[in-house]
C-alpha cells in the first residue's frame, strides 16, 4: 500500500472519530432525561421560524393562559421525566430576547411568555407527571434567530 493511500485511510478514520462525538452531542443538546439520579440539565438551540406555535400546539394551555410565539413547527427539544416531579422549572437564556415556551405532554399544554416586560421566559409549575414532553422555544416576533440555553430543574 502506497504512502498516500495510508494517509488517506488515516484521514478518513480521524474524521470519523471527530464526527461521531459531534453527532452524539447534537442529540444531547435536544433531549434531556430527569430521573432519581438527574434532576437538572441544560439543552441548547436557536429560535427562528414563522410558524405560529399556538396553531401547532394549542391556543391556550391547561390553565387557560394564552399561548404565544413563532418558531419551527417541529419541537425544539424533548424532556423525558422517568418519574413524577412535584415541580419543574424551565428557563430560557438567550441574552434577553423576547422568548416564549410551549410544552406539550402528559397533563396537557403549558405555555409561558415574558409579558409586556419582554426578555427571556421562565415557567415554574407544579404537578409534572412521568412521561415525554415536547418543547418549543419561540419568539414573539416571527423569523427572529436567537441562540439560547434552556435550563431545566425538577424537584
Amino acid at each position: 500500500m502506497g504512502y498516500s493511500k495510508q494517509i488517506a485511510i488515516w484521514g478518513i478514520g480521524l474524521s470519523m472519530l471527530v464526527a461521531i462525538p459531534a453527532i452524539a452531542q447534537s442529540d444531547n443538546l435536544r433531549s434531556l432525561t430527569l430521573d432519581n439520579q438527574t434532576s437538572s440539565g441544560m439543552m441548547m438551540g436557536s429560535t427562528g421560524g414563522r410558524t405560529s406555535l399556538p396553531a401547532v400546539v394549542s391556543n391556550n394551555d391547561r390553565q387557560n393562559q394564552r399561548c404565544l410565539g413563532f418558531g419551527d413547527p417541529s419541537p425544539d427539544h424533548t424532556l423525558v421525566l422517568k418519574r413524577p416531579f412535584s415541580s419543574v422549572s424551565l428557563r430560557v437564556d438567550s441574552g434577553g430576547g423576547d422568548t416564549t415556551l410551549l410544552i406539550s405532554g402528559p397533563g396537557g399544554v403549558r405555555c409561558a411568555d415574558s409579558g409586556e416586560s419582554g426578555g427571556d421566559v421562565r415557567v415554574q409549575q407544579d404537578g409534572w407527571e412521568a412521561g415525554t414532553y415536547q418543547i418549543w422555544v419561540g419568539t414573539v416576533t416571527p423569523n427572529v434567530n436567537r441562540d439560547y440555553r434552556l435550563i431545566v430543574r425538577g424537584k
